[in-house]
C-alpha cells in the first residue's frame, strides 16, 4: 500500500512517499520515512485526525507528524485582543 508521511514548519515541509506492507501501522510508516525529526514530534494524525502510533493505515493515507505548540492558543488570543485594544 502507498502512504505519505509529512512534517511541516511555517515556511517549509518534508514529505516521503512510501510503499508499505498491508497492515502497517503509523509507527511503521514513521520509522520507514526516516525524516530524523523524532524529537520535534508531539503526536501523529492521519488526514488531520489524531491517531496513536499503533493505528493501522490504509492505502492512500497521509500520516502527519505533529509538532508541539510554540504558544498556548489562549495566550495568543489574549495578545491579539490586547493589540487591537491599544490600536497596534
Amino acid at each position: 500500500m502507498r502512504v505519505e508521511v509529512v512534517i511541516a514548519w511555517p515556511h517549509r515541509f518534508e514529505r516521503r512517499e512510501l510503499e508499505l506492507e498491508a497492515g502497517a501501522t503509523v509507527a511503521d510508516a514513521v520509522r520507514a520515512a526516516a525524516l530524523g525529526h523524532a524529537g520535534e514530534v508531539a503526536g501523529h494524525a492521519v488526514f488531520g485526525v489524531a491517531v496513536q502510533p499503533e493505528s493501522r493505515l490504509r492505502d492512500g493515507d497521509r500520516v502527519e507528524l505533529l509538532r508541539p505548540l510554540q504558544v498556548d492558543p489562549k495566550e495568543a488570543r489574549r495578545r491579539r485582543a490586547g493589540a487591537q485594544r491599544t490600536g497596534r
